[in-house]
């Protein structure tokens, strides 16, 4: 197998979640579990801190690992799914795992994902494992990439655990209530792991009490511990005051505030147990966010006149976070590029769509797309204005054509609809 062959065979070959949905999902860690073992557990070897959560875990997973880089540290990073390249998966202090360790890897064990029937995650998330454990990091930060409990990632046992928020997303695997789902991201919680829960909320923090109680895990609420003050966001980044210090970061978006309160109680949480990270290596580390780790697809500004902004946001937390925003930009007219998944059930989200806005409907080029006209019905049905286009990119760029210099054009709605213009 060259590269490409190898790519190729993950990406078609296997059942993979991104694409295909339901199909494609494991509701145990049975065979996770085989493969490590085949592979000799590599994910024994590392210092690791598991991200979970609803929305957030991308961008808390890259502030850490920003701030631990800062201090001199080599950090691996697991994220899913990806924009343009697999690559973009496992990284160590922000450069793409290479090409020829993958063509090996999956070269080499084939057979063995064969044998225990392997997922296209599973063989994913060990071949991270194994590239960090062959690089020999310091840390590795690995987010969950659904729910918790039995994703394939909660076979490791980290340093830390640390959970961002609870919203409605796959519910249809998850739970249909904020509890259940909570119950499901509270499964990374590992005995006497200390924890960290981003947002306090009335109808999930007793969960996450009980599972932390269960566990003798030591737990905080990161909103109830860290309080930022005089925090500002524009198109450029954010500043904002913690104990009486400045600080500012590359990152952009109000909705950042929970993620940058989550992480710095997670560093915290790392200093206590003994890790070395100083106030300089947290300052530097928060300047230097998307620069330093290849952070990409989270309020991407991609032009000025018009402003042109990418952002991922596809479930109802992440609508929210995203409109809340929209409300404090100045702008004359908005132009959306709206696409989004077809095994979900989009009514909220498109309620919580501003009105005043001139919609660009499409969908995204995977199986999982939600057919254009189908979109078009609900979103009228919602009092959304627009028309539909057979493609992402003709969608945006006749939102580009039509924009004026004053105005905004957004794509969001989905993962896939943002890498198909990036």
């Amino acid at each position: 197998m060259n590269y490409k062959e190898a790519v190729e065979y993950l990406l078609e070959q296997l059942p993979m979640f991104q694409r295909i949905g339901a199909a494609a999902y494991r509701a145990d860690l049975g065979n996770i579990t085989a493969l490590s073992e085949i592979l000799e557990h590599p994910e024994r070897a590392t210092k690791f801190i598991h991200i979970a959560g609803t929305n957030g875990k991308g961008s808390v997973t890259h502030i850490i690992a920003s701030i631990l880089q800062a201090q001199g540290y080599k950090v691996g990073v697991f994220t899913s799914p990806h924009y343009k390249d697999y690559r973009e998966r496992i990284k160590i202090n922000g450069k793409l795992i290479s090409r020829p360790f993958i063509t090996k890897f999956v070269t080499e064990n084939k057979k063995k994902f064969v044998s225990v029937n392997a997922s296209f995650f599973e063989i994913t998330t060990a071949m991270a494992f194994e590239y960090f454990k062959e690089k020999k990091v310091d840390y590795a930060i690995i987010e969950v990439g659904m729910g918790g409990r039995l994703d394939s990632t909660n076979i490791i046992t980290p340093l830390l655990s640390v959970i961002t928020n609870i919203s409605f997303d796959h519910t249809q695997f998850l739970g249909d209530t904020l509890p259940l789902i909570a119950a499901e991201k509270a499964g990374i919680m590992k005995p006497q792991v200390p924890v960290v829960i981003g947002e306090t909320h009335p109808e999930t923090r007793e969960v996450f009490i009980k599972q932390a109680t269960k566990q003798h895990s030591p737990m905080t609420f990161a909103d109830k511990e860290i309080k930022l003050s005089s925090f500002k966001s524009d198109i450029k980044g954010i500043s904002f005051v913690l104990d009486k210090k400045q600080y500012s970061s590359d990152l952009s978006g109000e909705y950042q505030r929970k993620n940058i309160t989550t992480a710095i109680e997670a560093i915290g949480k790392l200093q206590s147990l003994g890790e070395g990270i100083s106030a300089n290596a947290i300052k530097k580390g928060l300047k230097q966010i998307k620069s330093s780790t290849y952070f990409i697809g989270r309020w991407m500004v991609m032009g000025k006149k018009p402003q042109v902004i990418f952002d991922s946001a596809h479930n109802e937390g992440g609508i929210r976070e995203l409109t809340a925003q929209l409300k404090k930009m100045s702008f004359k007219n908005l132009h959306f590029v709206y696409g989004t998944v077809g095994d979900k059930d989009i009514t909220k989200i498109l309620s919580l769509l501003p009105k005043k806005a001139v919609y660009y409907f499409c969908k995204p080029n995977i199986p999982r797309g939600k057919d254009v006209n189908e979109l078009y019905t609900e979103a009228i049905a919602q009092k959304l204005k627009g028309g539909t286009y057979p493609s992402v990119t003709k969608a945006y760029r006749t939102a580009l054509a039509n924009a004026g210099k004053d105005d905004l054009v957004l794509v969001s709605g989905s993962i896939f609809v943002v890498a198909e213009v990036l």
